[in-house]
């Protein structure tokens, strides 16, 4: 059976580059952005902060939906399947129906709150949007701190990506859901 990857984290971490190099790995598959699915909403799209209102919990939660149902197509056509997803409280009651039906490789990338910050201003520069990614980044490690150790002890591989690059990232992944680079 085709694998299934979750890549979890904070903003700037990696998520992107890191799922996207990792699906390159498979002949054949699917790499499904979270944040791409939320942005397809035209009228009315909320965005994550601080304070967390029923419309954005809800918008989260519909892509999340979108995105279990697009994985268990295209693993059942033979694709492997790479999800790219922020972690947030609702993390995993939101993706509980795909962690029932079918092995999970989950995986958060965890490198220094530091390494995260910086990314982020190589990558906005002194745009407006770095701020408030910044916050993002201060809000999802602080949640982390706490959910870090309990997410170890429940099967999720913890990847410190603080000194790795793209490539040797994914080899520890790969290592980790013992697939072999």
């Amino acid at each position: 059976m085709a694998p299934i990857f979750v890549l979890a984290g904070a903003p700037a971490v990696g998520k992107s580059t890191t799922s996207r190099a990792l699906a390159l790995r498979f002949s054949k598959s699917l790499y499904v952005p979270v944040d791409d699915i939320r942005m397809m909403v035209v009228s009315g799209l909320m965005l994550p902060g601080a304070q967390w209102g029923d419309e954005l919990t809800q918008q989260v939660r519909l892509a999340r939906s979108s995105v279990t149902h697009m994985a268990l197509t295209y693993q059942a056509a033979g694709f492997a399947v790479v999800i790219d997803d922020f972690y947030d409280s609702n993390f995993m009651p939101d993706y509980q129906t795909l962690f029932e039906r079918t092995p999970v490789h989950k995986v958060l990338l965890f490198p220094s709150q530091d390494t995260a910050h910086q990314r982020n201003y190589q990558r906005s520069g002194e745009s407006p949007a770095r701020h408030y990614i910044d916050e993002g980044i201060r809000l999802v490690y602080q949640a982390l701190r706490a959910d870090v150790r309990r997410l170890a002890q429940t099967g999720w591989s913890i990847v410190d990506t603080t000194l790795l690059g793209v490539d040797a990232a994914v080899d520890a992944i790969q290592r980790q859901a013992a697939l072999a680079p």
